[in-house]
């Protein structure tokens, strides 16, 4: 079975919107992992004056996190699902948070521009059709000197990594799936994850787009392996995108 892309993908997530909430409270320390990847943007002053990009924000979890860590940034979400984002403004939110339907790749269309301060990807990366067009694309995005978080299932590369993960999906995640429909949304989270860039391999992405001071972060807990933090920083001599 083929991984689920583009229109296809994103129906998957409209039809599960509803539940995922519920499935993902299931995952220990789900929301605490998001902002510890939230943390490590290392904003200062709460995000003061600061403007954030949420990309791939899903039903809001990331988004949460960020306005938990940055109590004074401006946030905004963007997600190519209407289910999954109508599920994310359903809920409460300060003025300063705001949310756009766009796909990443199509961004500038639905009137998002730069220049952010940061970004944080949560889940994303790993169902794009092209990764390296949407990191550049992001990069543009940035002020100079802006900061990126990537928080993705990426594996460490050790065998021991993806027999931890395969017992997950097999055990908890595929089960989940099948309980509740949405058994092939949840076959694509595990076979995305197998098929995705190694932790070095991802990294190395980054720098290849342009990111300079990038580094791989673990994550604490049953993830130690197959979650981490991807963190860069765009040059401080480029240019950010035009407000």
């Amino acid at each position: 079975m083929p991984l689920l892309r583009d229109a296809a993908l994103t129906a998957a997530f409209d039809r599960g919107a509803g539940r995922y909430d519920r499935l993902v409270a299931l995952n220990p320390g789900y929301h605490a992992q998001l902002r510890r990847s939230a943390r490590r943007l290392r904003l200062p002053d709460g995000g003061a004056g600061r403007r954030v990009l949420d990309l791939g924000c899903g039903t809001g979890a990331s988004t949460a996190a960020l306005a938990a860590v940055l109590p004074a940034a401006e946030i905004v979400g963007v997600d190519a699902s209407a289910g999954m984002l109508e599920r994310a403004r359903a809920k409460r939110w300060p003025d300063r948070v705001s949310f756009v339907h766009a796909p990443a790749e199509e961004l500038g269309r639905a009137g998002v521009h730069g220049p952010f301060d940061a970004v944080l990807a949560a889940y994303l990366f790993r169902n794009l059709t092209g990764p390296d067009a949407v990191l550049r694309a992001v990069r543009d995005l940035l002020a100079p000197g802006g900061r990126l978080a990537v928080h993705e299932y990426a594996l460490g590369g050790r065998r021991a990594d993806r027999l931890v993960w395969d017992a997950v999906c097999r055990g908890v995640i595929l089960p989940l799936g099948s309980a509740t429909g949405d058994r092939a949304l949840y076959r694509h989270l595990w076979r995305s994850v197998a098929a995705f860039d190694t932790a070095p391999a991802f990294a190395a992405r980054l720098r290849r787009a342009g990111f300079e001071d990038v580094r791989v972060l673990p994550l604490p807990g049953w993830q130690t392996g197959v979650t981490h933090t991807f963190v860069g920083r765009r040059t401080a001599g480029g240019t950010g995108g035009a407000r």
